[in-house]
């Protein structure tokens, strides 16, 4: 018994066949969007690959693109059925691929949803990949005459400006590193020898930040040097007082960025399984409805279309009969070739 019938006159064949074939061109254009996003996606990865040690994955972003131009070629090849379905010469041409071209929307939507689930679960890997690119890139900050890091500093400092945030975790991480290059250090100045032999690795560190985590918001002028000496600076406080620098760190502000943007796209990729799953489902009614017209020779006769010709139950004990058939044709197969030889 088929599941789900539905009965069809002509009337209601034209108005699905017209309905979905509009569904289908809006999926080209959600799968145009996808493709955008893939190489949006991929572009704001390429564009802070230093930050990130070049470690980054562009496994998902590549694999929105393929699925972008995969449903732009799918749902563009539906609506070209759905326009020929009520021209009983033309339809008849499109009806051998049918069933394999139903077969690949099914597989094609497993492969949307796993293409959403990696979009949600990449925040993970990009989060690991920020913790050690930020904290590398830090630390050659100040090698700008070296080959290979000499754009680092304004990479970072770009960084800090566009997302408001300081260091890696908080601004206190740039007190943990040199981010001062010692062609700019006057070592003949007491001070600042001292500072350096006072540590251990011969490094000048102090209690400063570099101008890009200034916050131009702030009415005070920027603080950036003795940040947690109370007397270096008149009426100020760093306990209780609003620091006029950004307090957050950048691998929390870039996660939030690109995990915003990997949970939006999830998001519309969940979406458009639904469109698609709906897209499927309306040709299968509309080609069984063409299937089993009353009299083939009058277009206007009734007929029935069905989600499946058969029991969920007897559907899936047919596919693996075909399955294990097919499974043993290749034993018999290989059982052969290997007694040839004999």
């Amino acid at each position: 018994m088929a599941l789900m019938p539905i009965k069809f006159d002509l009337v209601k064949r034209v108005k699905l066949a017209q309905g979905l074939w509009l569904l289908y061109w809006l999926s080209v254009m959600a799968g145009i969007l996808i493709f955008s996003m893939g190489i949006f996606f991929k572009i704001e990865l390429r564009k802070r690959s230093e930050i990130m040690d070049n470690n980054e994955s562009h496994f998902v972003p590549n694999l929105l693109i393929l699925v972008g131009l995969v449903a732009c070629g799918i749902n563009a090849f539906g609506g070209k059925v759905c326009h020929d379905s009520l021209d009983t010469i033309k339809f008849t041409k499109w009806k051998p691929m049918l069933k394999i071209y139903m077969s690949g929307c099914v597989v094609f939507c497993i492969a949307l949803f796993v293409t959403a689930l990696l979009c949600f679960l990449m925040q993970i890997s990009l989060h690991f990949a920020l913790a050690d690119g930020l904290k590398n890139g830090m630390k050659y900050y100040k090698d700008t005459d070296t080959p290979g890091r000499c754009f680092m500093k304004r990479t970072l400092d770009m960084t800090q400006v566009e997302f408001r945030c300081c260091g890696n975790n908080n601004y206190r991480d740039w007190f943990e590193i040199q981010w001062i290059s010692n062609r700019y250090l006057d070592f003949s100045n007491d001070e600042i020898k001292a500072r350096v032999q006072s540590n251990v690795e011969g490094k000048y560190l102090m209690e400063s930040v570099p101008f890009s985590c200034c916050n131009p918001g702030s009415p005070r002028p920027c603080i950036q040097h003795h940040l947690t000496n109370n007397s270096a600076h008149y009426s100020y406080d760093h306990h209780t007082e609003d620091l006029n620098i950004w307090t957050r760190g950048c691998r929390e502000a870039l996660v939030s960025y690109y995990g915003g943007m990997m949970n939006s796209i999830g998001a519309f990729v969940l979406l458009f399984i639904i469109m698609q799953a709906v897209v499927t489902v309306g040709l299968q009614y509309l080609t069984t409805s063409l299937e089993t017209l009353v009299d083939p020779e009058n277009p206007e006769s009734e007929s029935e279309g069905w989600l499946l010709e058969k029991s969920v139950r007897e559907t899936l004990s047919g596919i693996m009969t075909k399955l294990k058939s097919l499974f043993k044709g290749n034993q018999v197969q290989e059982g052969d070739a290997e007694a040839a030889p004999t």
